[in-house]
């Protein structure tokens, strides 16, 4: 299927991977849906955190000596790590993503996803391989570097290797593209809990808590799957469009631009830095509810989530204190499935009403719900509470799902997935607003004897001021002025003929083929059992 025409170079050169005008350009999806849903395990990595903190002795605590501090943990290999130890690791997941995004978005564009796909795939499973020996050896600095420093690049370049190449490929649905990709990384974590713990319960002996072979099976599987999806990437060449469209009319909508700015020239406009202070308002007030879901409904609730309302959280048993925090796990469920799910539905709306109204909903909507959640809370409303909060965490996501596409509209096509890699820095910062905003606001109104179900009030309302900052920059979002876009000439001279020409337009390819059936299923059958796990814990929690 691929072009014969242009130089052909090594087996993951971008030469290598330009299709015909006749490719099916839904194969490519399922391809991207591969790398994510394999990467998209680092929202799940808390499901390892207490098995590793009673690793050393197979299950029982070994508790390490008065006083020691975080640099002993790092090389200690006689007590047990904490939890606040092994956290750190998830810190470095968010900080490398961002980062490698940045640093390596603008090689992207040139070697090709084929290329940064598979580079993904070594350094985000030989993260888990080299964090399994480092659980081996138990030393925890290996862990961080493997698992969080190598692993944490490799999601950086998993996460950005599809978006320039799907907004190509359909430029008639730009956000629904990204969505289905993204989606994945949201969905990532769905499949891969579930099957982590069925692997630790399965290797778990007296001696071992199953978790370094967990780690080493996880990376190989993750590594075919990986390998599998930058394989099936391909590149449209230069002037392919889909049969029966063509580019709307520069009038019919100034937010979307006919030209191409340059990657060294993106972030010196107003507009890439209005667009990464929307993203991180938006990733900072959803972040911050992620990181405290399950203690923020216990705590609310209290005896009222296991039929005793009026008893508080710190008047439970602790066997009550057991019961409701599986219930919040199952709360914690349902609002990834959100997650999942606000990633495709936003992206897809965002088509038809324009990324900056799609940007607007988030912001109004997310305001009203952060500004009304502590009244449902005191009023008892857990129906209305967890309504809030499913709809907050479906925005959070789409958010994800989004903005690539709105840099599309802004920025052109021809470097958005590296002007998208240095934008993720926004959820980088946002990595530490969120969680660090909402855990020391909570912990600063316990010690000033606020009580439980109180003390996330002034959270909510500090979150809803975040969205306050993003919609303002949303606002100020304008179309570029013509002095930002490259000349003809110059965008000649960078495409040229190295990545391909092909005909102007597409033959028509139907959607459904044998192939595409094929990959669809290859991804799709491990989302529809990731789904069923959900909704069944879910059911039982809150049937």
């Amino acid at each position: 299927m691929d072009s014969t025409s242009g130089p052909r170079g090594g087996l993951l050169d971008r030469s290598r991977i330009i299709a015909n005008p006749d490719f099916n350009r839904w194969l490519v999806p399922p391809a991207a849906l591969a790398i994510h849903l394999c990467i998209g395990m680092a929202y799940g990595f808390s499901v390892f955190w207490l098995p590793l903190s009673h690793a050393l002795a197979g299950g029982k605590p070994v508790a390490c000596p008065a006083g020691s501090g975080l640099a002993d943990a790092l090389f200690a290999t006689g007590c047990d790590w904490s939890v606040a130890d092994l956290n750190w690791i998830f810190t470095l997941f968010i900080f490398f993503l961002g980062v490698a995004a940045a640093l390596w978005g603008g090689w992207l564009e040139k070697a090709g996803p084929r290329k940064a796909g598979f580079v993904a795939a070594l350094c985000w499973s030989g993260g888990l391989l080299l964090g399994a020996v480092g659980i081996l050896v138990h030393q925890l600095w290996i862990l961080w570097l493997g698992t969080g420093v190598l692993g944490g690049i490799g999601l950086g370049l998993g996460y950005i290797s599809p978006v320039s190449t799907l907004i190509k490929w359909f430029p008639d649905r730009r956000g629904m593209a990204t969505g289905m990709a993204i989606m994945g990384f949201g969905g990532g974590a769905m499949i891969g809990a579930p099957l982590a713990q069925m692997l630790m319960a399965h290797f778990q002996t007296a001696t071992s808590v199953g978790v370094w072979q967990t780690f080493a099976v996880m990376g190989l599987i993750y590594f075919i799957f990986m390998t599998a999806g930058a394989f099936g990437y391909r590149v449209p060449a230069n002037g392919w469009q889909p049969a029966g469209w063509a580019p709307p009319a520069p009038s019919a909508n100034a937010m979307i631009t006919h030209g191409q700015v340059h990657l060294r020239d993106a972030h010196k406009t107003v507009a890439f830095w209005c667009i990464w202070l929307v993203l991180c308002m938006n990733v900072s007030a959803g972040i911050g509810v992620i990181s405290m879901a399950s203690p923020m409904l216990q705590e609310i609730f209290g005896g009222s989530l296991i039929g005793q309302p009026g008893v508080a959280f710190t008047a439970l048993t602790d066997p009550q204190h057991q019961i409701i925090a599986g219930i919040a796990a199952g709360f914690a469920g349902l609002l990834s499935l959100f997650n999942i799910g606000g990633r495709f539905f936003w992206a897809s709306l965002s088509d038809k009403i324009g990324r900056k109204s799609t940007y607007f909903v988030f912001f109004l909507l997310g305001i009203a719900m952060y500004a009304a959640t502590p009244w449902a809370a005191h009023n008892g409303s857990k129906a209305l509470f967890v309504a809030f909060f499913c709809v907050i965490l479906s925005m959070y996501g789409g958010g994800f799902a989004t903005v690539p596409a709105y840099l599309a509209d802004i920025f052109g096509t021809q470097f958005v997935g590296a002007i998208h890699g240095r934008l993720l820095t926004a959820w980088s910062t946002a990595g530490i607003i969120g969680p660090v905003l909402v855990g020391y606001m909570r912990q600063a109104a316990i010690s000033a004897g606020v009580p439980r179900a109180s003390v996330y009030d002034v959270t909510m309302y500090l979150l809803a001021g975040l969205l306050v900052i993003g919609l303002v920059a949303n606002l100020l979002v304008r179309p570029l002025a013509p002095k930002w876009f490259m000349s003809d000439a110059e965008l000649a001279s960078l495409r040229g003929d190295k990545i391909g020409r092909a005909s102007r337009f597409s033959t028509r390819v139907p959607a459904l083929s044998l192939g595409s059936a094929l990959a669809w299923a290859a991804v799709g059958i491990p989302i529809l059992w990731g789904i069923e796990m959900t909704l069944t814990k879910v059911a039982v929690l809150f049937g």
